[in-house]
């Protein structure tokens, strides 16, 4: 059967189905990509850079670089540069609230991915129910049991069934990825902006 034999046995519950699969598959395209581009300079070295530009007292050569550096942990550790020489308070809050900031454009869409995931199997459930109705409706309608009488029915309830399972399997993965790659995202922020905050104590003292 080819996609159309397969929405048009599936009924409209295959449509909602169809749609959610699209949206999720979209949705976790973005996501990779978002990730992949700001992921691509490794922490260790980023911050080995901005602790050897502090130690030679060159802040402005620490923001130039942050301002280069496209990853969440590089505009947290901007946000500190740019309060330096302020009190640790102001700082550390000015960091905290750029680790939200980008924690929430890190989570951005991914609950709709997470959402599918844990509805498209009981929007299969709705479909197969549908069936099996619609079988039970024309056995009364002929009057007997025969398999060419709710073949049809049936044959609606497996089809939503599996999709509904083809399209939750997939997103439930990949929001279990998004989740982990976002905490190693926020793992990293805390840090920079640790690694930054005794970085500052040790050049004011």
């Amino acid at each position: 059967m080819n996609l159309w034999q397969l929405l048009q046995t599936g009924g409209f519950t295959m449509y909602i189905l169809l749609s959610c699969s699209i949206l999720s598959l979209a949705i976790i395209l973005e996501r990779f990509i978002y990730y992949r581009l700001r992921s691509r300079v490794p922490r260790v070295g980023f911050m080995a850079l901005i602790q050897e530009s502090l130690e030679k007292g060159n802040v402005k050569r620490a923001l130039e670089i942050c301002k280069d550096t496209n990853t969440p942990f590089s505009s947290v550790v901007h946000s500190g540069l740019t309060l330096y020489g302020h009190n640790e308070v102001v700082i550390s809050n000015a960091m905290e609230r750029e680790v939200t900031i980008e924690t929430v454009k890190l989570e951005r869409l991914t609950s709709i991915v997470g959402t599918i995931g844990s509805t498209a199997v009981y929007i299969g459930l709705f479909g197969t129910v549908l069936g099996i109705i619609r079988a039970f409706h024309d056995i009364s309608k002929t009057g007997s049991g025969g398999i060419s009488v709710v073949i049809n029915g049936i044959s609606e309830a497996l089809v939503c069934t599996a999709a509904g399972l083809c399209v939750a399997v997939p997103a439930v993965i990949a929001y279990n990825y998004f989740v982990k790659k976002v905490d190693s995202f926020i793992t990293d922020m805390e840090l920079s902006a640790s690694e930054i905050m005794d970085s500052m104590k040790v050049k004011q003292r």
